[in-house]
């Protein structure tokens, strides 16, 4: 089976005979798809190509606050390469998409070969990791409108556009703040001309000015993330899969 050219960042570096061990099934994601649970088995991974993924820790009452964001820079499900049996997180399709998936068992046979596969899923995990550990950074530093700003650029990044189909519901479950005050926060940034918004619908404006009022945090997930493929085709890397040029 021959695809077109991918739009997911991974996939795009990958060459034909690896694209074909991965033996990759098309597969639609439509709204609030959930691809991990907390507790369920992690059996497929996912490479988007379209859409936006919401990866969230969940609480025992039903809460949930979000923790990172994936769109086509992402494989979901890849800590179940590092030793994970049972997902620890919340993983759902806030903007709905397609992309394609890949069994686990494959997925873990082409890890050990340890060659490109291996080196750019660690690169996204790494940026995954960065991602979250800035988010309860900011989530306890900075307020609630300059994380809106933030949280606003991270989805546009990843939905390719300005329009973000979102509630202030949603908004709302994502960052950890209650509704009326994002509808705050939200006014805030329309007073500004930064965005517009009517019923599940957020305009974007001003992407430079969103820039300016958003905190750090944007930048330092942005910058990281602009990173994830540089993939050195010399890298060295031992049997048991270390990457042996980080210690040169």
């Amino acid at each position: 089976m021959t695809y077109a050219p991918f739009k997911n960042l991974l996939l795009s570096k990958f060459d034909a005979p690896l694209i074909a061990r991965l033996d990759l099934r098309p597969i639609d994601l439509p709204l609030n798809r959930e691809i991990e649970y907390p507790g369920n088995r992690i059996d497929h991974l996912f490479f988007l190509e379209e859409g936006m993924a919401s990866l969230t820790t969940t609480f025992r009452e039903g809460g949930q606050v979000e923790v990172a964001l994936a769109g086509a820079e992402a494989v979901l499900g890849a800590s179940v390469l590092m030793g994970t049996k049972l997902s620890l997180n919340r993983v759902s399709m806030r903007v709905a998409g397609h992309g394609f998936s890949v069994r686990t068992a494959v997925a873990a046979l082409e890890f050990k070969r340890c060659q490109m596969f291996q080196d750019l899923t660690l690169r996204y995990l790494q940026a995954q990791f960065v991602q979250t550990a800035q988010t309860a950074g900011c989530n306890a530093r900075h307020p609630l409108d300059q994380r809106l700003a933030r949280w606003l650029l991270l989805c546009a990044d990843r939905n390719r556009g300005r329009n973000l189909p979102l509630s202030h519901a949603c908004l709302a479950d994502m960052l950890g703040a209650s509704r009326a005050t994002v509808t705050v926060a939200a006014g805030l940034l329309r007073a500004q001309g930064l965005i517009e918004y009517t019923r599940g619908k957020i305009h974007l404006l001003d992407i430079q000015g969103l820039e300016d009022q958003a905190c750090e945090c944007y930048g330092a997930v942005r910058d990281h993330l602009a990173n994830l493929a540089e993939y050195d085709a010399g890298t060295a890397c031992s049997p048991m899969g270390t990457d042996l040029s980080l210690f040169n």
